[in-house]
């Protein structure tokens, strides 16, 4: 079979799940399905007595039946707190005020043509999935910065937008347990609760085990390269070729133009820019020393206490705020202030049909989490791979595999790590393997299927994003975009890990991959 012959079967494969997925009703009301077959499927499994252990509790896990009267209204009376406490909610929305004055005043359109003028149009792609990867640094503020971004730089460098977004997506959530160099926030909070996973081994050195947070440091830098390689070659050859034929029917106002910059605008850059820098330059000045207010208690500036981390949707909305509004002056964008606001303001209206998912998706998700569903999948699909005693090498795959099967269907990281790594850890330490090694599977099953999965909370904005360029896009063009870079990441990124467990390179700092088997 020739490679256009592959790939032609390739692009009516995903034309066949695109048209099946939009098929489906409107993103909210599938929300709202979900959470109905999970009322139903909690009231029909609450009955049965389950033997596997939950290591939250040290009790067999159960069920809840959420068609219980307690249950139902326990669940109508955390109705508004559900929504208002969903975290992108607050993360998107205030985020998106200041992109808004920024998007308004012409300040980004602006910049971003500046940039294209001294950036290769060949290297777009890859710049752009290493900024998405980069982003990990910010918690979720990819999700909301660099992958709408991602649309207006391919636009505006005359290339597909959804490519861009495609790209984009691909770097901030496919390759969110990649780091470009720097630690992400992921890499404390799973290694602490590798550390709470590796005590429940009853091995005599497993009470006074410590992980150290970058212990997987090492192969997820390199795993950066990995992502952007293949990123570029899926972006490049298959994704962007499969969009020739998507015409861009968005609104031509909102859409950004490709002229060149006038003398004003250069003008209105170039004191947005100074704005930068000098906001920049206090923002460093105002944390350096010990006791600088933005430090953690622990001293850290980037540890996840430390209130500098907790800042940075806030630092987003002010980042943009300032050189948008300095920009619209200076430009001549903005008269008064009632400028700013409309540009707030449009951006809001721009958010309505993302509010509206947002609840449903809320309501859903607390649902799940409340009904141990997701709790039981993980645990069931650990104890049959621990149950099977495959070889090594095949269980680090079959870890990887579970992991982005229950990722499906449980989005949160932490809560599937805190549920298969209770039972993986200690089961892979008995036989000699390290933590380390154990935990470096997981992020790559973790990242792989992220985009793909409805049910992930950042999903229906990514579809937001997407009809802004291409009125009629839903689930199935967003799904059909992502599932070549899924499968893909998923496959080349566990013989990756293969690959470099067999070599012998270093996973971390303070890592390895053996631990001694007790005597």
């Amino acid at each position: 079979m020739s490679n256009t012959t592959s790939l032609n079967w390739l692009q009516r494969s995903l034309n066949a799940i695109e048209r099946a997925g939009n098929r489906l009703p409107d993103p909210a009301i599938l929300f709202a399905l979900f959470m109905l077959a999970v009322w139903l499927l909690s009231w029909w499994l609450s009955g049965v007595q389950f033997t596997e252990i939950d290591p939250r509790t040290n009790q067999p896990i159960q069920i809840v039946n959420l068609l219980d009267g307690s249950a139902l209204t326990g669940f109508l009376s955390k109705l508004v707190a559900t929504f208002v406490n969903f975290p992108p909610l607050g993360v998107v929305l205030v985020a998106m005020l200041g992109l808004g004055v920024a998007e308004h005043t012409g300040f980004i359109n602006a910049g971003l043509r500046s940039i294209l003028n001294i950036t290769p149009k060949m290297l777009l792609t890859p710049v752009l999935i290493a900024v998405g990867i980069l982003s990990h640094v910010a918690v979720d503020a990819g999700y909301v910065l660099v992958i709408p971004l991602g649309a207006v730089i391919f636009y505006a460098a005359g290339r597909h937008p959804l490519a861009g977004i495609a790209a984009a997506f691909a770097g901030v959530s496919g390759g969110f347990s990649a780091s470009l160099l720097v630690p992400s926030s992921l890499d404390p909070m799973l290694a602490g609760l590798t550390q709470a996973s590796a005590r429940l081994s009853s091995h005599p050195s497993a009470a006074e085990l410590v992980i150290n947070p970058l212990n997987n440091f090492f192969f997820t830098s390199a795993s950066a390269l990995l992502i952007i390689l293949v990123g570029w070659f899926l972006t490049d050859k298959v994704i962007e070729p499969r969009l020739r034929h998507t015409p861009v029917d968005g609104d031509p106002a909102q859409l950004p133009s490709m002229d060149a910059l006038t003398a004003t605008e250069r003008r209105g850059l170039r004191f947005a820019t100074l704005s930068i820098v000098l906001s920049g330059a206090l923002l460093i000045a105002s944390s350096m020393g010990s006791d600088s207010p933005w430090r953690g208690t622990d001293g850290a500036l980037t540890s996840a206490s430390a209130p500098l981390m907790q800042s940075i949707v806030g630092l987003i909305f002010v980042g943009f705020l300032i050189p948008g509004v300095v920009y619209g002056y200076t430009a001549g964008t903005v008269k008064t202030h009632k400028d700013v606001i409309q540009g707030m303001s449009k951006a809001m209206s721009g958010m309505g049909y993302y509010i509206v998912m947002a609840f449903f998706c809320a309501q859903f998700i607390y649902a799940f989490g409340q009904s141990n569903l997701g709790a039981l999948l993980a645990i069931k699909g650990a104890m049959a791979l621990k149950e099977l005693a495959l070889p090594l090498g095949v269980t680090l795959v079959g870890i990887v595999f579970l992991t982005a099967t229950v990722n499906l269907l449980v989005g949160s990281a932490s809560a599937k790590w805190a549920l298969i790594g209770a039972i993986m850890v200690p089961m892979l330490m008995e036989l000699g393997v390290s933590p380390d090694l154990t935990q470096a599977a997981y992020r790559v099953g973790d990242s792989s299927t992220n985009i793909i999965t409805p049910l992930m909370p950042y999903f229906p904005l990514i579809v937001v994003f997407c009809q802004k360029y291409v009125k009629s896009t839903g689930i199935g063009t967003l799904i059909a975009l992502m599932l070549p870079f899924s499968v893909s990441f998923l496959v080349l990124w566990t013989l990756f890990l293969l690959g470099y467990w067999a070599l012998g390179l270093p996973l971390g700092i303070g890592a390895s991959y053996l631990f001694p088997v007790a005597g």
